[in-house]
């Protein structure tokens, strides 16, 4: 899953802007919500429905302000979305569910030469053709460092975020770095146009990432309450037994 999150979401930028590839990726909330209700990991309930919905409205208004829409390109942008969600999901089962211990580092020892067999074998069918074609390979060495160590550290940080929250949590939160990268491919590709219908959509999807978080923190709030007023009330009862205990 993650090769495939890599090869159709780097693909799409052949088709589409980043600008709004980003916009697109507003939908993983909802496919990782969707996929974590399936699996067991999240409870539907229509608050959280009501929210994915709008986020889900969101790219849909982003989208139809897209000035210029390649639809080969959003295929390969949703089927990464779909991708990146599954890898998501199945790391959130091996960390909780399945109890497997794991450490960031460990993660990527494993995960890494996997997906770069999943990589290469595309690769030599599809595009190692088209790169002989273009006459002799010519690697950006300094940009493929730094993409390769900004990669390395994102890869990290999910981990430990996915570890101490969900799934769904990192996604939420990659909404407002997608924003971010919005704003910023604006003004650095001259190539990369936002009407304001883009900017509205996206919007909507910041509302939604805002409500979302809201929900989370009630939710955890109330679990903190009721965790708390069981063992203050069991302790008398220990205490007394070891009191006889003792006195026996």
């Amino acid at each position: 899953m993650f090769a495939m999150t890599l090869w159709l979401g780097n693909t799409a930028y052949l088709y589409i802007s980043v600008a709004f590839a980003q916009m697109l990726k507003a939908i993983m909330p909802v496919a990782v919500f969707i996929l974590g209700v399936a699996a067991g990991l999240e409870m539907m309930s229509c608050r959280m429905l009501l929210i994915m919905s709008i986020i889900s409205f969101s790219v849909l208004v982003a989208s139809y302000g897209e000035l210029n829409i390649n639809w080969i390109g959003v295929v390969y942008q949703m089927g990464g979305v779909v991708g990146e969600a599954l890898r998501l999901i199945f790391m959130e089962l091996l960390v909780k569910r399945k109890g497997i211990k794991l450490n960031p580092i460990s993660l990527m020892y494993y995960v890494s030469p996997c997906s770069a067999i999943c990589l290469f074998v595309p690769w030599i069918f599809l595009e190692k053709s088209k790169i002989d074609g273009n006459g002799p390979w010519n690697f950006h060495f300094v940009v493929l460092t730094l993409n390769s160590l900004c990669t390395f550290a994102l890869n990290l940080s999910v981990f430990l975020v996915i570890s101490h929250t969900s799934a769904l949590t990192i996604r939420v939160a990659g909404v407002v770095k997608d924003w971010v990268v919005v704003l910023v491919s604006a003004l650095l590709f001259a190539d990369t146009k936002l009407t304001i219908i883009n900017l509205f959509g996206y919007a909507i999807a910041i509302a939604g990432v805002a409500a979302y978080n809201n929900h989370k923190l009630k939710k955890e709030a109330s679990k903190v309450v009721t965790t708390e007023t069981p063992g203050d009330a069991e302790s008398i009862p220990l205490v007394s037994q070891g009191n006889t205990n003792t006195e026996r």
